[in-house]
């Protein structure tokens, strides 16, 4: 998938909105595109990221991956190799966000790094998803009753 179009869209955008100001500022847009094109290159990476994770919830036991090739990302689908060996333990969905995701920094002894990798690359899954699929497991589809009082809504309004 080759990002240079959206990226070359928002600096045209840019461009557009930096002419209404004049001079100085169709100035001062042009000295910005150029650091912006790489945080608007991460900042549409971490939007792949995010949304093969939340495939992969759905695909489950297959896996949806991004991987970098040069500065362009790839889509790697894989059917999961557990789905042909052992049950699957199904990820919960969360009670209180419709199926939102939480970041959370994991600090792991460097000692299990390559038992991880190994782990999840031989079940055809990214360390991210085999570590959710660990959490479910670990917790044994245990959920929270559902109640209106534990419910919240995000997003923009206008």
């Amino acid at each position: 998938m080759n990002l240079q179009s959206y990226v070359d869209a928002v600096r045209h955008e840019l461009g557009v909105a930096a002419a209404a100001g004049g001079p100085d500022a169709e100035a001062l847009a042009d000295r910005l595109t150029a650091p912006l094109d790489s945080a608007i290159r991460l900042a549409l990476l971490e939007a792949l990221s995010d949304a093969a994770e939340e495939i992969t919830r759905e695909l489950a036991p297959a896996s949806v991956e991004v991987r970098l090739r040069g500065r362009d990302p790839e889509f790697t689908v894989s059917a999961g190799a557990e789905a042909e060996h052992e049950p699957v333990h199904p990820v919960p969905e969360s009670d209180d966000d419709g199926g939102g995701t939480w970041r959370v920094t994991l600090r792991l002894p460097e000692s299990l790094r390559s038992p991880v990798d190994a782990a999840a690359r031989a079940e055809g899954l990214s360390v991210n998803a085999w570590l959710v699929r660990a959490v479910a497991s670990a917790l044994g589809g245990r959920r929270r009753p559902r109640g209106n009082t534990d419910r919240f809504f995000s997003g923009w309004v206008h």
